[in-house]
């Protein structure tokens, strides 16, 4: 089994893969060139591809492209307007929400996490090393390595947010939410997720609406708005949608522009292609 540092290595391969065949996706480079961009046997390369996404390199690209996501938004805005018309409510089970989510009382976003205990590990995934945060009422926090950041500054993140928690190390104990969010292919998903946020009421909101988008679908900042019955707070989604503390599982990267255009991402742009690609060849579209 690949240890730790050679399975961020190999995350980061896919990352700088993808770069490249986006870079050049006019000339659909060879899988030998790609293999060459990222220093490894073509061989190699296509089995660590496929392994981690389930389909080769250039159908994978397919997914990314700004044609095939105009096609998931009006996808997404069907399934969303089915529901409405059959007069479904957010809570509806056409939604089979994975993820359900409480948020702090008021009195304890006052006093920023005051007497809350977080216990906290640092993983792999099939996004690369992560930070995950749990209390005894659910996931509180989940974040990404980025490429120049280390573990104590990712730490020191977390720590800033509920700055008057109390925090303690439990790999063994994070490790098993890990199993969770990522189980292994032959294991189905066992049980659904909590997750626990602190935010304003206005972020509680959007963030409550992105677990409502499924995975192999996108939506819109403008859609999110109007879900939420505001349809011109869209400059306050966008802040809502980047001030997720809860990455992966509270679904901002399942969030786009309406041209198609993917946009940014607080762990990385490229880790936001990863993650829709990724989950769009698991729902085998």
């Amino acid at each position: 089994m690949a240890t730790t540092h050679e399975d961020d290595i190999n995350y980061r391969r896919i990352e700088q893969a993808i770069r490249y065949l986006e870079e050049h996706f006019k000339r659909q480079p060879e899988l030998s060139e790609v293999a060459d961009e990222v220093s490894i046997s073509p061989f190699h390369f296509q089995r660590l591809f496929t392994e981690w996404a389930g389909i080769s390199p250039k159908r994978f690209l397919q997914f990314l492209t700004i044609d095939f996501l105009k096609d998931r938004l009006q996808a997404s805005r069907n399934l969303m307007e089915a529901a409405e018309s059959a007069g479904l409510s957010s809570q509806s089970r056409v939604y089979d929400l994975f993820t359900t989510l409480e948020a702090v009382t008021p009195q304890e976003y006052k006093q920023h996490g005051a007497g809350i205990h977080i216990e906290y590990g640092f993983h792999e995934t099939p996004f690369g090393l992560c930070l995950l945060g749990v209390t005894a009422r659910g996931i509180c926090w989940m974040s990404f390595l980025q490429a120049d950041e280390d573990v104590t500054q990712a730490l020191h993140a977390m720590k800033e947010h509920w700055h008057n928690s109390v925090f303690h190390q439990d790999q063994e104990l994070t490790q098993a939410f890990i199993g969770q969010i990522f189980p292994a292919k032959d294991q189905p998903q066992q049980k659904k997720l909590h997750v626990f946020v602190k935010g304003t009421n206005f972020q509680i909101k959007v963030w409550e609406a992105l677990l409502r988008i499924p995975e192999g679908h996108v939506t819109t900042y403008q859609q999110i708005a109007s879900s939420i019955e505001n349809a011109r707070a869209l400059q306050a989604v966008g802040s809502a949608v980047g001030s997720n503390h809860v990455a992966y599982l509270i679904p901002c990267h399942r969030v786009i522009r309406k041209d198609g255009i993917l946009g940014e991402y607080r762990w990385e742009p490229t880790r936001k292609k990863s993650m829709l690609g990724w989950e769009m060849a698991r729902q085998g579209l």
